[in-house]
């Protein structure tokens, strides 16, 4: 009987431990509380506003939080009266006429199917009636109208899975800094801070914070390390099945450089619950002004050879 017990309480320990966290009611008191943690002030004149757009579409996994993430950045961006944001989930804002109308792409947890990992792929597949090379063909128009309208000076923000979006393409992961490769169940994570006197991380106040979220693990043009780490952890103190790379510290947010563009990734940014801790909704802010050419600050690449921890 004391056996039986014990197994049943270990199974139930680790039933909760893979349990993601209990979703969250988008109530006005939710957004509110947002709002009343945005401390950036206006920076711009008012025909210097920038123009931001939110694309929130999922063909692959759905993270309950999508909703909750764009209400977040509406809310982070409008605060301080410097943007002006659109929401869509339509493909279609990524041909060169409706590109041109922003400085701004948000990419929010824009996981694409398992079968292609090409999101621009799975919507033209499945609603227009066209042969397999015209389908591959206008994905990959889509895609590269993309990467020319960061390259050529505008600013990307990817959130969590926004990385995913076009997975399996070398360009897509030389653009964003990297592709997904797998993650753990999510867990409590120990976030560091990469260089604490960096601007865009002022926020935190020069110390790091503890996340519960996916631990994400990256793969192709992440391992170049063109980019200026921002946040990271220590893969020694992540709980896993799978065996553990070599790379004891496994960068989890960074900034870089595109052409002229800018670009700006966050994993932590997952769940509603994220969004409680001020100092991570002031990080986001601080990546938008990035991105948006309004945040002058080190991006230069790391050097390897001088990682440490």
């Amino acid at each position: 009987m004391k056996i039986g017990l014990f197994f049943l309480s270990l199974l139930i320990t680790l039933n909760l431990n893979s349990q993601s966290l209990p979703e969250v009611e988008i109530t006005q008191s939710w957004l509110n509380k947002i709002e009343a943690m945005v401390k950036g002030e206006k920076r711009l004149a008012p025909n210097k506003k920038k123009n931001l757009l939110i694309f929130s579409l999922h063909t692959g996994y759905n993270h309950w939080t999508i909703p909750h993430t764009e209400e977040a950045i509406k809310i982070i961006a409008l605060k301080t009266g410097d943007f002006n944001v659109d929401v869509t989930k339509d493909v279609g804002v990524f041909e060169k006429k409706n590109l041109s109308k922003y400085d701004v792409i948000v990419l929010n947890n824009n996981c694409s199917d398992r079968e292609r990992r090409d999101m621009f792929w799975d919507v033209i597949k499945e609603n227009e009636l066209l042969d397999e090379k015209e389908v591959l063909d206008k994905a990959k128009k889509l895609e590269k109208n993309l990467l020319k309208y960061i390259k050529r000076g505008n600013g990307l923000v990817v959130l969590h899975g926004g990385i995913v979006m076009q997975n399996n393409s070398s360009d897509f992961s030389d653009m964003v800094g990297g592709s997904f490769d797998f993650h753990p169940l999510q867990q409590e994570i120990r976030v560091k801070l990469f260089d604490t006197e960096h601007p865009l991380v002022a926020s935190f106040g020069g110390k790091g914070f503890t996340h519960y979220d996916e631990p994400y693990f990256f793969k192709n043009a992440y391992f170049n390390y063109n980019f200026r780490p921002l946040l990271y952890m220590n893969l020694d103190q992540i709980k896993m099945t799978r065996d553990r790379p070599k790379d004891n510290i496994k960068f989890i947010s960074w900034i870089k450089r595109y052409g002229r563009g800018r670009v700006f990734y966050s994993s932590p940014s997952h769940n509603a619950q994220s969004m409680d801790n001020p100092r991570l909704v002031n990080f986001l802010l601080n990546g938008l002004y990035y991105v948006a050419g309004e945040l002058n600050c080190d991006d230069s690449p790391i050097l390897v050879n001088k990682l440490t921890d």
